[in-house]
């Protein structure tokens, strides 16, 4: 180790104090920018930075604060002679609160993420791909927006209306539907979509935003599949026609198509969400 000695006080080099305390040069020359920590003395002819026996002790309290989780500008005062008590006290109190608000937004994930894991484990169960159903479907009160754009601006639309459900206190993480008044080719040609969500009441409606009951239907072909909502690639709905078909039905063109997505978007993993195509049919 190497060592200066003037008089009775033991001086060492930045790296052999780095050695001995247990830190980092890197971090000792931290310390000493910041000013928590500067060398006992700096040598003029070569500048190396030598430190004191004396100032283990006061790397030993750094480490120490740092333990109770103090940030470094929460340990200079605490260091400078003229701390008090009182500071002391301060300071510990106010870690102790962001402690306690850190504690408190861990016990809220672990409620969402355990929420979360429910709903993962009930989709498993009654989510089944490639599973058709000859259902009726009931009336549901929804927030709406209704509107002739592209597909490709459906995430738009979705997101608009769930901000306004929100703002009035509604749960947004709930089925949407797409009902498809009129539906083009391609993604870039104008479509006349509406996307819905359940609402409990009758919220306020606003220029954009309208409530109303989507209607029941008495029979519809129900296709439940995984799909990329935003992108035109999804086969779902020439599976469904063609299954309407080989059993004898026609869709029933009064009624337009309608789309669930059964995955909230917090709950999508991948880029696929489960969704549900229903058709409205009547026998042959």
């Amino acid at each position: 180790m190497l060592r200066f000695r003037k008089g009775v006080v033991w001086m060492f080099k930045i790296g052999a104090f780095a050695k001995l305390s247990g830190v980092t040069v890197k971090t000792l020359r931290h310390y000493d920018e910041i000013g928590l920590l500067k060398p006992a003395q700096v040598d003029e002819e070569s500048g190396y930075r030598l430190y004191s026996a004396e100032q283990l002790l006061t790397i030993r309290r750094i480490a120490g604060f740092k333990e109770q989780g103090l940030t470094l500008e929460m340990i200079r005062p605490l260091l400078i002679g003229g701390a008090s008590l009182a500071q002391a006290e301060y300071t510990l109190l106010e870690k102790r609160e962001e402690l306690e608000r850190q504690i408190q937004e861990a016990q809220r994930q672990l409620v969402e993420i355990d929420e979360r894991l429910v709903r993962i484990e009930h989709h498993e169960a009654v989510a089944e791909e490639g599973k058709f159903l000859l259902r009726s479907v009931e009336p549901v009160l929804v927030a709406y927006v209704r509107e002739t754009v592209p597909k490709s601006q459906l995430c738009l639309l979705l997101d608009e209306l769930k901000q306004y459900v929100r703002s009035q206190g509604e749960d947004t993480d709930r089925e949407m539907t797409i009902v498809w008044h009129r539906k083009a080719d391609s993604n870039e040609e104008p479509s006349d979509i509406e996307v819905a969500i359940p609402v409990s009441r009758p919220i306020p409606s606003s220029h954009r935003v309208k409530i109303h009951q989507l209607p029941n239907v008495k029979e519809a072909v129900s296709y439940t599949h995984h799909c990329d909502p935003y992108k035109d690639n999804c086969k779902a709905s020439e599976t469904i026609w063609a299954w309407i078909v080989d059993k004898g039905y026609r869709p029933l063109e009064t009624i337009p198509v309608r789309e669930v997505y059964l995955t909230p978007d917090k709950d999508i993993y991948g880029h696929l969400r489960m969704a549900e195509a229903i058709i409205p049919v009547v026998r042959i």
